[in-house]
């Protein structure tokens, strides 16, 4: 087994390294002077700034998929960006997990890249022109409308908005929450699922529709804080929807089809925030490691305490074994596609937020007072990722999942004893 990274995997990784440390870490300074000046939902003026350099670099869109069983053949070189696999868009992607604000600076920030992904292989050519195209150029910003206060949307098939045709319309009334990037000035379009039936298959009910957030019935009724930051000003909203019109034809796919989106959707999102929470837990055992190794109590260096060797050592060893399922899950995804890579997917999504909470809390706790204060920047980013082990599927329904998967590999075998050691076979 050969762990080498390609030529093409060093070349954007490191290209992408360097410009974070070039353009991006010597102004986080100014990045929070402007967050915390003025209104709390704004555009930040030193991000456009550097937007417009990362894209003179070619350093843009590296999410956009390579190809698309579901693409026009007239699209197929309109709407394309820097066309990484999942594997080479891994490493990008943990290199953006540890600055908060530099995925947006190469146009690849949630949930833009999988609103993106969602119009390019299931949108018409015209859906395209309208919001895949401002949304390739940093334009605009997007929100992706599912999760709702009123039921348990772990399971999606609970989701109640109503999308009613009538004529040549679709009227839409409903309930949406943790609209994620809904606070931001810029956001102009909203993909949201909703049932346009009640009868038939749980899972042919859902449909998901394009909904433009200036259409009359549209109201942000409030954003919500995690564990009392707002995240401006990107934000997460609570939306409601009454007597919303829209075209037909901004039905994406057709009628029934929405849960079969969400799913080819959420797989490529789940690997994404996981590759960036995996940063994010480099930049916390660093802080962590150097705060350590600065402060003394009892006598010695904090770091020469053994508790602190403990830690940090069980912090490094899970970070690299969930750095390696990463890259093992979009390196199946690649090579065997999403389905196969399902597993894969659910694991790394359960590890990642999990890893990283507990290395978040050990800084923190290394830190002290200031760890809990926002001074070392643990406490934020701790809130943040606590947040991963709801979105995309809580833990529970991944595990479900997983456990459902291994039961089923025994299932056969009845009640029929377990297998004597010389019985056992590894499979994959």
């Amino acid at each position: 087994m050969d762990f080498t990274l390609s030529e093409r995997e060093t070349y954007f990784r490191d290209r992408v390294r360097a410009f974070i440390a070039r353009h991006i870490t010597p102004r986080d300074h100014e990045y929070e002077q402007q967050l915390a000046s003025g209104e709390r939902w704004k555009v930040i003026p030193v991000i456009e700034e550097v937007k417009r350099v990362a894209r003179a670099e070619g350093l843009w869109n590296f999410f956009m998929p390579p190809h698309s069983g579901q693409q026009h053949v007239d699209d197929s070189f309109a709407f394309q960006g820097t066309q990484l696999t999942n594997l080479e868009y891994a490493l990008c992607a943990e290199e953006m997990g540890r600055i908060g604000w530099a995925s947006e600076c190469f146009n690849c920030s949630a949930p833009d890249t999988g609103n993106m992904e969602v119009l390019h292989r299931y949108g018409t050519r015209a859906q395209k022109e309208a919001w895949l195209r401002p949304l390739m150029e940093g334009e605009i910003r997007s929100v992706f409308l599912m999760t709702e206060p009123a039921v348990a949307s772990s399971d999606a098939t609970n989701i109640e908005t109503r999308i009613e045709r009538d004529g040549d319309h679709y009227v839409i009334n409903g309930r949406k929450w943790w609209s994620s990037g809904v606070g931001d000035p810029r956001c102009r379009i909203g993909i949201l699922m909703g049932k346009t039936s009640f009868e038939g298959s749980r899972h042919q009910q859902q449909s998901q529709v394009l909904v433009p957030l200036d259409t009359p019935g549209v109201k942000v009724e409030r954003l919500l804080s995690v564990y009392g930051y707002d995240h401006a000003p990107h934000g997460h909203g609570e939306v409601s929807f009454t007597d919303v019109r829209v075209p037909v034809e901004n039905v994406l796919l057709g009628e029934g089809r929405g849960f079969e989106i969400a799913q080819g959707r959420l797989g490529p999102g789940r690997i994404h925030h996981c590759m960036r929470t995996i940063g994010v837990a480099e930049v916390a055992i660093e802080k962590m490691a150097r705060r350590l190794l600065a402060r003394v109590a009892f006598g010695k260096r904090i770091a020469d305490h053994s508790v602190w060797e403990q830690r940090i050592a069980r912090a490094r060893i899970d970070i690299e074994m969930t750095r390696l399922l990463c890259l093992k899950a979009a390196d199946m995804m690649d090579k065997a596609g999403n389905k196969a890579a399902q597993q894969e997917i659910a694991m790394i999504k359960v590890q990642a937020p999990t890893m990283a909470l507990q290395i978040l809390d050990d800084a923190i706790q290394a830190f002290g007072g200031a760890g809990v204060a926002e001074d070392a920047g643990l406490a934020h980013a701790w809130a943040s990722v606590r947040t991963l082990r709801f979105a995309d599927g809580p833990d529970e329904v991944h595990c479900r999942a997983i456990a459902r998967h291994e039961f089923g590999k025994y299932g056969d075998a009845g009640g029929r004893d377990a297998p004597s050691s010389g019985d056992v076979r590894v499979s994959r």
